[in-house]
């Protein structure tokens, strides 16, 4: 493999059933990650952290922290930034879904890297949250014995939606058995407050600026499925994390969905759309090219 693209190797059987109606598409569960950024004299850098190669998906790629909505995070919640509505017409949902999705996001950066885009009020953010008492409250989340509203309420913190800009949309392949719809996030690391790997599924973090990451990938060191990799190719045009904030409004969020054709001499066309570095060709029986 000349980078480290993600590349199950049962994709191909899985394709070709798709496409001979012996493989039924499973429906795709809803899902938020953020790319939290910091600056640094050299650039923005962002947080990465690598799943554990025991993951049954995407062992041991680099990704962002994030992961599936919780039916609670359409709770009534302290919100502070731009209403809900206005979070609608930017994710193209419904504003129950606009605000799970919202909240997932910031919910999932606290459960796995322990940043918390929250404040007391609607213009502040919470500092240091490493003490015990909100590893307590953490761990509740993770567990799902706490939902994220109930953890603000009892914290007195409002979630802070204009922390978060909305910047992509992605979604899992139909041929593969666990399938996401996937939006990205970016967001600064608030001022005070640290990352840590707080998660059970990684077992590495990293700062690392998005130029260094792409290189790595581009070399074959680092893992990463294709909108991790392609998103870190987004960033790398912005100075600061501010700048990189300022252009999250103007981002399409129509979702990016991998296509699967069948050529006539049985070969596996794979492309997603607007993403042609990812284009595989798959013959007869063989590997990807």
């Amino acid at each position: 493999m000349a980078n480290g693209q993600w590349y199950p190797p049962e994709w191909p059987d899985r394709i070709r059933a798709l496409a001979d109606g012996s493989l039924t598409p499973v429906t795709p569960k809803r899902a938020a990650t953020v790319m939290l950024l910091k600056d640094t004299n050299t650039g923005p850098s962002v947080h990465m952290l690598r799943r554990r190669s025991s993951m049954a998906f995407a062992g041991g790629a680099y990704a962002y922290p994030g992961g599936g909505v919780d039916p609670r995070d359409e709770q009534q919640i302290r919100w502070a930034g731009p209403p809900r509505a206005w979070w609608a017409r930017r994710l193209g949902l419904e504003e129950a879904a606009a605000q799970a999705i919202v909240c997932a996001a910031v919910r999932e950066t606290y459960e796995e890297a322990g940043v918390l885009l929250a404040g007391p009020t609607d213009d502040s953010v919470v500092g240091d949250t490493t003490g015990e008492d909100w590893e307590a409250d953490r761990a509740a989340l993770v567990a799902r014995d706490l939902s994220f509203a109930e953890f603000l309420d009892r914290r007195g913190l409002a979630l802070r939606s204009d922390l978060l800009g909305a910047w992509t949309r992605w979604i899992t392949p139909e041929f593969e058995p666990r399938r996401y719809d996937t939006w990205f996030f970016v967001a600064a690391l608030p001022e005070g407050q640290r990352t840590r790997n707080a998660s059970t599924e990684a077992d590495r973090t990293v700062w690392i600026r998005p130029t260094d990451a792409a290189a790595s990938y581009d070399k074959g060191e680092l893992l990463m499925m294709p909108p991790t990799i392609a998103t870190l190719r987004q960033l790398t045009p912005y100075d600061s994390a501010a700048q990189t904030l300022t252009a999250a409004p103007d981002r399409d969020l129509t979702p990016v969905l991998a296509q699967a054709r069948l050529g006539e001499d049985g070969e596996i066309v794979l492309a997603w759309p607007g993403h042609d570095e990812f284009t595989k060709h798959i013959p007869t029986g063989g590997t990807p090219a």
